[in-house]
């Protein structure tokens, strides 16, 4: 399995894109940095998106991508919880501020919006995929993917403390992790339900104790101005429990 990181952060800026994930060119993991990472034509060799949340940075290339397709006559699959659809539809794809791509009548819909349950497996374009809720905004989930050859990686996307829930029902190979603020901030990412290095080592030593390993963790959704103090910080957490920490960057390839 082969994973490209199209955007690592939580805010765009000349260098950086909000948070978006490529599995094998053809699933997109949350769509932040989905069209500015890719060309068109790459554009089209996808072959869903699954959404995590409604929140703008995860979802803001919907409308642009949806451009896209429409305008080669085909469409893109889009897996969503319930929420995340309605939001899409009332505030983006809603005839004012984009054509509502999801009704189109002449042709075949430019996005096809499909429901995602939490706790349900599901196939997904050769993938079994997991949705578990996370402690974000009502309704959010993490993703574990799982190709055909059993390699299996658990995408966090935002969330704070309680993700301890979520590993009685995962085995990844690779965790990609939300990493938002350093340590100082740690009010603010209890408040806003995000991730500090200390938070993140608290829930991976609980991952330890329940399955007995620890998988490859890799940081996402990093602010870029604080970057400098979560890698100095996570240096730390790999040392203390004695596994692999990487932070993510645009561009960047994974293979499990």
């Amino acid at each position: 399995m082969k994973i490209r990181i199209l955007g690592a952060h939580s805010v765009e800026s000349a260098t950086t894109r909000c948070v978006s994930l490529l599995v094998d060119d053809a699933i997109a993991l949350d769509a932040g940095g989905l069209t500015s990472g890719l060309s068109v034509a790459d554009q089209r060799k996808l072959k869903a998106v699954l959404l995590s949340h409604q929140h703008y940075d995860h979802i803001r290339d919907i409308p642009a991508l949806a451009l896209n397709f429409s305008q080669n006559g085909n469409g893109i699959r889009v897996y969503a919880p319930s929420g995340v659809r309605r939001a899409i539809e009332t505030h983006l794809l809603n005839g004012t501020l984009y054509p509502e791509f999801q009704k189109s009548l002449a042709a075949a819909p430019a996005v096809d919006f499909r429901p995602i349950e939490p706790y349900e497996r599901q196939q997904i374009e050769g993938y079994q995929v997991l949705a578990v809720p996370v402690n974000h905004c009502q309704g959010a989930v993490g993703y574990q993917l799982s190709d055909d050859e059993g390699k299996t990686i658990f995408y966090t996307a935002d969330t704070g403390p309680g993700l301890s829930r979520c590993w009685d029902g995962i085995a990844p190979h690779l965790i990609l992790a939300d990493v938002t603020v350093p340590n100082e901030y740690e009010k603010f990412a209890r408040t806003t339900r995000h991730l500090t290095p200390a938070l993140l080592q608290a829930e991976l030593g609980q991952f330890r104790e329940m399955k007995g390993y620890l998988p490859e963790v890799v940081i996402v959704h990093m602010n870029p101005s604080l970057e400098k103090d979560i890698a100095r910080e996570m240096t730390y957490v790999a040392s203390a429990l004695s596994t692999s920490v990487t932070l993510a960057r645009e561009g960047m390839e994974l293979t499990v």
